[in-house]
């Protein structure tokens, strides 16, 4: 359309740039209006370290510590800089995701334009990145800016490294390395980019034709550094996760999930229904279900493989696809779910890719494409638009999450142990322990459940309920400080201070810095007379962050 007004190229472009970045806005503006939700808490909201904003001691935590089971500083940092700028106005927050995902799309746009001059294929891979509604878990939650802040630097990178190959040199590869780094420091997930990498020098780069001798060995030389990186962060990744067999996963069943995933990522890619922020690991995968999953996988990579030479762009997009869903496919198993809408952020571009090229390749008839492939696309990416549209609205807050997520799935107990908290959060108590019972009758050996009830019990002050299900809950995860404090804090309300000192004991045992189990103990020791040990808690939980008991001291002269 524009070619035919006589619209010159830059400004062809330049049009393209700025309409991808008005419609992402359009479909994702409403998210500034939005809340925290769900894990916001572990990441911001109760993170004493966020909530100090960009500080020396702030960056030394963010460096060194895998808390919430990753090694990601830069974006411990990132929302630093949020608190910094926004204090606790959660629009903020959300407004920067959408800005690094906006940045992403026009990064993604300038690649695949660069790479193949084709200026429409591109832009429509760039619009299905936009504007997919299974993205809208990786921008509206703020809990995710690993994600969205990992896929800028992903496009970076590789915008980089095609400015490399173009003209190599010292400086231009640098740049595409500490890009690259910064990508990892993110999230862990972009650590099969130099994989990438290999993909795009065989097509579109054709860089593979250069160098057709030494082939091999030229591509280990150029990419040993990345993929020495890549080595390190996984390994670092690997080590901070908790024991996938301790969550009650054999090898066998991972490996299941894992090849029935494959396969419902890519239908919900072209058939986008029922997103949950949650799915369930089934108890069971049937066995037709399991081998019907290896059996498409197998096709469909034999074919690519087989149609290669005239069609690399199928290999290389369906390859991009299955090597940047690997790391998080489940055989590692991160979480108590079976997938994540967040994982298809990045694989989905090499779908987008296959789409694009493959669609008008199957058009021999130049009127044909022209008549039909402008309203096709612009048909299915204003489904996807709206689909994004619709899906943003579920993430306005917890309530609306996790009800909307109880809608469309399943036997969802993590749906109802959140919602259940949710609700507790709003004073609807009652209502709330109805959610925890149902979320421990369909998973017995999940622990949330049980300690989130214990705090609802302690509320309405029925205490023995509230240690029982403490007590359950460490009986399931026996190494969580939060819930051996949460104990002791229920039997300092019975007056049993000698159990309550024995929980308060063991949480600081399990987390060194944990202010309130240091708070705790020291009113135990005021009320048993032991002020000396009380004071040098109470002192300590105020350097923590949590100063009552140590003011409350101070006033009736126990502590200096």
């Amino acid at each position: 359309m524009l070619n035919s007004i006589g619209v010159n190229p830059k400004k062809r472009e330049l049009i393209i740039y700025i309409v991808l970045a008005a419609i992402t806005l359009v479909v994702f503006r409403q998210v500034d209006q939005y809340g925290f939700v769900f894990d916001d808490v572990a990441y911001v909201t109760g993170n004493n370290h966020v909530l100090s904003g960009i500080t020396l001691d702030g960056l030394r935590w963010a460096f060194s510590t895998t808390y919430a089971e990753f090694w990601h500083p830069l974006t411990w940092l990132s929302l630093m800089l949020d608190y910094q700028l926004f204090g606790l106005n959660a629009g903020g927050y959300h407004m920067t995701n959408l800005l690094l995902h906006i940045l992403s799309i026009l990064l993604l746009f300038w690649l695949w334009n660069r790479m193949t001059r084709a200026l429409w294929q591109s832009a429509f891979i760039a619009a299905f990145f936009a504007l997919h509604p299974m993205h809208v878990e990786s921008v509206a939650w703020i809990a995710e800016r690993k994600d969205v802040l990992s896929g800028f630097f992903f496009m970076l990178t590789l915008c980089l490294y095609v400015y490399y190959t173009e003209k190599p040199n010292i400086r231009r590869y640098c740049l595409v390395l500490f890009s690259f780094a910064c990508g990892l420091m993110s999230k862990s997930m972009v650590v099969t980019l130099p994989l990438i990498m290999i993909l795009l020098d065989y097509w579109p780069l054709a860089r593979f034709k250069v160098n057709k001798d030494n082939l091999l060995l030229w591509q280990l030389k150029e990419k040993i550094p990345f993929f020495i990186l890549s080595i390190v962060f996984s390994i670092i990744t690997i080590l901070s996760q908790p024991n996938a067999t301790e969550k009650g996963f054999t090898l066998a069943s991972r490996l299941a999930n894992s090849a029935v995933s494959f396969i419902i990522y890519l239908k919900q890619t072209f058939w986008p229904s029922d997103m949950v922020v949650f799915y369930p690991f089934p108890e069971q995968i049937p066995f037709l279900q399991v081998s019907g999953a290896l059996f498409l996988i197998i096709i469909i990579s034999s074919s690519v493989i087989i149609i290669r030479k005239n069609s690399p762009y199928l290999l290389v997009g369906w390859l991009w696809y299955a090597i940047t869903i690997m790391p998080v496919i489940g055989i590692i198993q991160i979480g108590y779910f079976a997938m994540a809408d967040r994982f298809h952020y990045l694989p989905s571009i090499g779908l987008a890719v296959m789409l694009a090229r493959g669609i008008p390749a199957l058009m021999k008839n130049k009127r044909t494409k022209q008549k039909v492939l402008l309203p096709m696309s612009l048909g299915f990416l204003s489904i996807m638009a709206l689909l994004a549209w619709q899906q943003c609205s579920h993430w306005e807050n917890n309530i609306t999450l996790f009800r909307h997520a109880l809608r469309v799935s399943k036997d969802n107990p993590l749906a109802h142990s959140n919602l259940g908290l949710a609700l507790f959060n709003q004073g609807k108590i009652d209502e709330s322990i109805k959610h925890y019972n149902e979320a421990i009758r369909l998973k017995p050996k999940y622990s949330i459940p049980y300690f989130n009830r214990g705090t609802a019990y302690a509320k309405l002050s029925q205490y023995h309920l509230a240690i029982g299900d403490f007590s359950m809950a460490i009986g399931l995860e026996q190494n969580n400080a939060d819930y051996y404090n949460s104990r002791g804090g229920t039997y300092v309300k019975l007056g049993q201070y000698h159990l309550a000192m024995n929980d308060f004991n063991k949480a600081i045992s399990l987390k060194h810095d944990h202010a309130n189990a240091y708070n705790n103990r020291a009113f135990c020791y005021f009320n048993q007379g032991k002020n000396d040990s009380g004071c040098y808690d109470a002192k300590s939980a105020c350097k923590l962050g949590i100063c009552k008991t140590l003011e409350a001291a101070r006033s009736k002269g126990y502590c200096r």
